[in-house]
Parts: structure tokens; sequence; C-alpha cells
């Protein structure tokens, strides 16, 4: 009988999971209940992807304030300190600015505007034109910023984050002194001592920085590459990816996750003899056309997947193909056409007509997005997801 049903995204629930557990068993025992339970069967090429936050967890990769704090006092000795361009976020950086405010006496804090590097805004844009700002060449105090714009909280949390981070590093006995600008060369006419905390911008504004003459620049992927008075630490990544635990802690992103996405994938293939692929996945990368939000605040989708899920797709159009090379036909035979020309299409369509609008993106970018939205952030309770038939195509 013929399969009418392609990609279907599962999320699978699982036990709370706390330091010391074995994820690797969590994760195919609770795939393999929920097929039981659900009634149907893993199939080879299915992929099991698992959110980065429970693996940190088992991992117990944890840090403080205290111990954010330590790394950050001896990277820069007590100078002041520029802290530019940060996201805005209570759960993403709130803490590690505590941890760099308690590290600090002093600290400029310079923000990148109308809004931060994922999409939330401090002010519309339409507002810099009416005002006549260009915000890629003026540099704003905050009392010229507050002049022109006034007192804005952010549409969804409801938080004028300007206020929020100086009442932070204040709290921490830190002076501050907030500017909005989005040359990274600004902060050097306040100090030379800089930690960059951009995301996906880390490299190539560290490079400018050192360039233009900055004594000593850190990026936050450089905080907590090692352990810090018996932290927890991401060798790769350092405080890039972290979550808010509590109000004094952060988890950080998951560190040697191969060998947990192999181990998964052998177990899955010792109990059901199907190969399956395995990932971690943190945030999704796709924007919200309401707020604005671009979701990806972690360095990467995926810090860890099984060979199969390299690459990126190599598909078809079926549109074009219906609409340009058989536009003569319907139906049956057209069917037929298309399935035959999807057998024996290459294996790279790079450049070629009948791939374009088909989506160029890394496979693990686009499964973590399907994964993240399945997931969601919330109380779901389904920290694992189970994707089938995500490399079937019209012929299966």
């Amino acid at each position: 009988m013929e399969r009418l049903v392609g990609t279907i995204s599962r999320g699978i629930r699982a036990p709370i999971i706390r330091k010391g557990d074995d994820i690797v068993e969590i994760v195919a025992d609770s795939v393999l209940a929920a097929a039981q339970s659900e009634g149907f069967e893993l199939r080879d090429k299915d992929v099991v992807a698992v959110t980065e936050a429970v693996v940190a967890r088992a991992q117990g990769n944890y840090a403080t304030v205290d111990q954010i704090a330590c790394d950050v006092r001896g990277k820069f000795d007590g100078n002041k300190i520029g802290v530019i361009f940060p996201i805005l976020s209570r759960n993403r950086f709130a803490i590690c600015l505590k941890g760099i405010a308690r590290g600090a006496a002093r600290i400029v804090l310079m923000l990148s505007y109308p809004s931060d590097e994922v999409g939330n805004h401090l002010v519309d844009m339409d507002l810099l034109d009416e005002k006549g700002i260009n915000p890629w060449t003026d540099v704003l105090s905050e009392e010229r910023f507050r002049s022109l714009f006034g007192y804005g909280k952010h549409e969804f949390t409801g938080v004028d984050y300007i206020e929020y981070y100086k009442e932070l590093i204040r709290n921490e006995n830190c002076e501050v002194e907030v500017v909005l600008a989005n040359e990274c060369k600004a902060i050097l006419e306040y100090t030379p001592y800089v930690l960059n905390c951009d995301i996906h911008t880390r490299a190539r504004t560290r490079r400018r920085l050192l360039a233009a003459g900055a004594k000593r620049v850190f990026a936050l992927d450089e905080i907590l590459t090692k352990p810090a008075d018996g932290s927890g630490y991401n060798e790769k990544y350092g405080l890039l990816g972290s979550n808010k635990a509590t109000d004094e802690s952060v988890k950080l992103f998951p560190r040697d996750c191969q060998p947990i996405v192999e181990g998964i994938r052998k177990t899955l293939f010792d109990r059901t003899g199907k190969n399956v692929e395995v990932m971690i996945y943190g945030d999704g990368a796709f924007k919200d056309p309401v707020g604005k939000i671009w979701e990806l605040a972690d360095p990467v989708v995926s810090p860890a997947f099984t060979e199969g899920l390299s690459g990126q797709p190599n598909e078809v159009k079926l549109k074009y193909l219906a609409d340009n090379e058989f536009s003569n036909l319907s139906g049956e035979p057209l069917k037929q056409a298309i399935s035959d020309y999807i057998r024996k299409k290459g294996s790279d369509l790079v450049g070629d007509m009948a791939s374009q609008g088909t989506t160029p993106r890394r496979l693990t970018d686009l499964i973590g997005s399907l994964c993240d939205l399945t997931s969601g952030s919330g109380d779901k309770g389904t920290p694992i997801v189970l994707i089938q038939g995500y490399f079937d195509n019209y012929t299966d």
C-alpha cells in the first residue's frame, strides 16, 4: 500500500534528569517505551535528538556566579572592563553578567541598538529614522538615548533591559556606565580591556578590537574554558550557550557530546537492529516575524551528531518539475515522470535549477530547528524528539 504520510516529529517524555544519570540509557529506554506505548516501530534513518539541557544536567556542568567572577577577575586583573554586545535576556545573560560584575570594579556596558544580536529590540528601527539616528555610526550615551527614545520595555518580557542590567551590576558593588553603539571599536574610547559577548560575530569582533589597539580582549567563549574554583566548564564554548539555573548559578553548554550520540546510536541498534541517527540540539535557527527574535542564542544548533546527519539536503523542487520539466503532463503520468526524475537525480544538486527554492541549510540546523519547535521550552516534558521519515522523498 502506498505511504501517505511523510515526516513525523514526536516529542518523547523522559524522567527528570539529574547529575550523574546515565543519559544514554535514559534516552534509549524512553524512546523504546514510547514506541511500545504508542504502537510504532523504529526504522532505519530515524533521527533521535536530545536537548542539550538534559545532557549538561546529567554531566553536572554548572557554574556559580562566584566561579564566573573568579575567572573574570583572573583574566582582567581589576581593570575597568568594556562589556560589549550582550544579548538582552534574563535567562541567557543576566546571571553571567552578575558574575562578570562580581569579578570587576568598573564596567562600561555597551549595548547594540536598535536590537541585540538575536533580535531583542531596545527601540523600533522606524524611530531611529524619525530621530535622524544612524545606528552604524552614532554612539549614544544612556542620557542621549533616553532623551530620544524614553524608557521602553521589551514587547514580550516587559523588561527595561538598560535599567535591569544596570541594577544587576550595581548590586554587585560595581560601577557601571551604559553606552549604545554598533561599532565595536567605540568601546576603546572608554577602556582597552574588553569582554565581547556577541555570539556568532565574536571572532570578527575580537580581531577588529585587537587590530585597533585593545590591550586585552576575551570573548564569552573564553570564560570558563577550564574549571575555576571547582566549576563546570566548556573547553570550546565557555559561557556561550549557558542558561540560568538559579539566581546564583548557570547551566553550561554540554561538553564531550560525541561519545553520547554514538552511545545512543549503538544502544538502540543493539536493542532493535535499526540504524538510527542521533544528535544533541540546542536553540533552533529561525526568526519570529512579530517579535523579530532570531532564536539562535546558542553558539551552534547541534554540538554533536552522528555521521549520517552531516551535509545538507539534496532535494529537487516538485513544483519546479511540475511547472517546467513536465508542464505537459498531469495525473498518473506526471506522478511517474517526477518519481523517475527523483530516482535518477544526481548526488550533488548545488547549482541545479531543479533544486532552486529548497532550503540551503545544513541538515543539523534544519532538524535541530524542528526539534526545538517540537520540544518547546516550557512544561511539555519532552526533552527527546523522535523524527521519522525525514529522509523519505516522493518515491518512498
